[in-house]
């Protein structure tokens, strides 16, 4: 199983952009799922060609703008 890592980027406006790699399909809404809810509600989310590609492929990515809620 390859590793699967996400990394986040916070801009000065205070947005997070999450980006996964390493997941296939869905997969990675789930790991992300419990640090989107901790973080704030899900502005938008754009997956991308790997996130629909079959569980052949070894790597799949989605960006993910967070924005917390006051």
């Amino acid at each position: 199983m390859p590793q699967q890592t996400i990394h986040f980027r916070i801009r000065p406006d205070g947005r997070v952009e999450e980006h996964v790699e390493g997941v296939l399909g869905s997969t990675c809404q789930q790991l992300t799922a419990s640090v989107e809810a901790r973080l704030g509600s899900v502005v938008t989310a754009t997956p991308t060609a790997d996130h629909y590609a079959a569980a052949a492929r070894q790597e799949a990515r989605q960006a993910a703008f967070i924005h917390r809620q006051p």
